[in-house]
């Protein structure tokens, strides 16, 4: 049984802000922001809009695109560490949202930015292991409750999205996720880290980090996670049509591309449209091409995320 992607879908909130409209006590341009991070706008949520209702648009989307209804769907996993709630679930919100009522699966996964793809990775163990067939996996984050706004050096970079993609399990095929490999290392917690949590200060606090070791950690783990993939699957670098890396600096981006000779055209680049969207970004990006993706051959997924957290997938659409 593989697991095919089957359905995308995506929401980003109504207010874009460009970086010529952030707050002036930022002292901050549109150049210097853009050359360090590669980020032109981000979107932001307002009023009543909330990671569930992203989350909800995108899984509609998704479902839509696949031609399937919701009650077709027995897992909901959500990437996410800025959830509606700390409890129930935002995947429970999201499957009451949809009025799916055939008791379907349903969990959050906290990884920060590397949501997206730890949840894809579950959902695909789920069908392997024959216990469901149809799945809605989703990475959606608001960054922007968690933002300390006079913070320059972290405000700047995030945003608010929701991406969605729907798994099918389906025999006698090729295609579908042909590789996942997900890591984590708790010795790096402090250098991505909130001020708050439930059980310190019964607040969420503010994002803080530890900037120069956050990039150091992304561009060797893209690197070293990229090699691994090809080693395991005994390809070249030229056999990859596509790679969709987290949107986090267009610098790691790049570094990933210098580093490992790959052609800029093969590499999907969202960041200047969305900013960092946490465990959004990718499930977003490809909502992007989404008309063009199915199809594709060999298209590599790369995350890395506070925790320190990352992984690596190989998938055919």
């Amino acid at each position: 049984m593989n697991s095919v992607i089957v359905g995308f879908g995506g929401a980003l909130p109504k207010k874009c802000v460009k970086n010529t409209e952030l707050p002036t006590n930022l002292n901050t341009s549109d150049e210097w922001i853009s050359k360090r991070t590669g980020i032109k706008q981000r979107y932001l949520v307002e009023n009543d809009e909330t990671t569930s209702s992203l989350a909800t648009i995108a899984a509609n989307q998704a479902l839509n695109f696949a031609n399937m209804s919701p009650d077709d769907i027995e897992l909901i996993i959500v990437g996410t560490t800025t959830g509606d709630y700390t409890f129930p679930a935002t995947a429970c919100l999201v499957q009451k949202n949809l009025k799916i009522t055939n008791n379907s699966i349903a969990f959050d996964v906290s990884a920060a930015c590397s949501g997206f793809l730890y949840a894809l990775d579950i959902a695909d163990s789920y069908i392997r292991s024959d216990k469901i067939k149809n799945a809605l996996v989703i990475g959606a984050d608001c960054f922007s409750k968690i933002l300390d706004w006079n913070d320059r050096a972290s405000c700047v970079l995030f945003g608010d999205g929701a991406g969605a993609v729907v798994i099918k399990g389906e025999e006698n095929t090729n295609k579908g996720i042909k590789y996942c490999k997900i890591h984590s290392n708790g010795s790096f917690f402090d250098d991505l880290i909130t001020t708050g949590g439930v059980a310190t200060n019964r607040k969420a606090g503010v994002v803080t980090m530890n900037g120069k070791n956050v990039f150091k950690f992304a561009v060797e783990k893209f690197r070293d996670s990229l090699e691994q993939l090809l080693s395991d699957n005994n390809l070249t670098i030229n056999d990859i049509d596509l790679i969709i890396p987290h949107q986090a600096n267009i610098r790691i981006i790049n570094a990933l591309i210098d580093t490992m000779s790959i052609n800029s055209d093969k590499v999907l680049i969202t960041i200047d449209k969305h900013s960092n969207t946490s465990a959004a970004t990718i499930p977003l990006a490809m909502n992007e091409i989404k008309d063009s993706l199915i199809g594709r051959g060999n298209v590599v997924l790369l995350s890395m995320g506070a925790g320190f957290t990352w992984g690596a997938a190989l998938i055919e659409l």
